[in-house]
């Protein structure tokens, strides 16, 4: 159920053999991210949870979900496009259905970060799940 966007992410993944190299492609992703704009770095888009400071910022229109995101770590950046990758453009009943960890699973992601990292993405994960939720009531 994953976006062409996530996709393309994961053949990325498997033409690049060395975690090393998936990570800089992360990091890359995140680079190519415009800035969040100044205006949305507020408490109510920050997000709990994570070691590095992170704001996502959704948009709803017609029943479909997007949102923008920063921080101020260049992994977690990586991260956030990531997400995007994987939510941005979907309805939001199809939010809520995406197994963002078998999702993830896909990249290897779960043996990669460190546990901080990782208690990071479920908030962030949660966060989005939360947001496509109140949006559909």
């Amino acid at each position: 159920m994953a976006s062409a966007a996530f996709e393309e992410i994961v053949e990325d993944f498997e033409f690049l053999e060395d975690w090393e190299d998936r990570y800089r492609h992360v990091i890359d992703q995140g680079k190519a991210m415009a800035p969040l704009d100044e205006a949305f770095k507020v408490p109510a888009t920050k997000v709990d949870g994570c070691a590095s400071q992170v704001w996502l910022h959704p948009k709803i229109e017609g029943g479909v979900f997007h949102f923008d995101g920063e921080s101020d770590a260049m992994i977690v950046r990586g991260l956030i496009a990531v997400l995007r990758a994987l939510y941005n453009g979907l309805t939001l009943a199809e939010v809520l259905a995406v197994d963002a960890k078998s999702e993830l699973g896909r990249l290897g992601l779960n043996d990669h970060l460190s546990a901080q990292r990782s208690n990071g993405l479920r908030a962030m994960i949660e966060r989005i799940r939360e947001t496509a939720a109140e949006a559909q009531t």
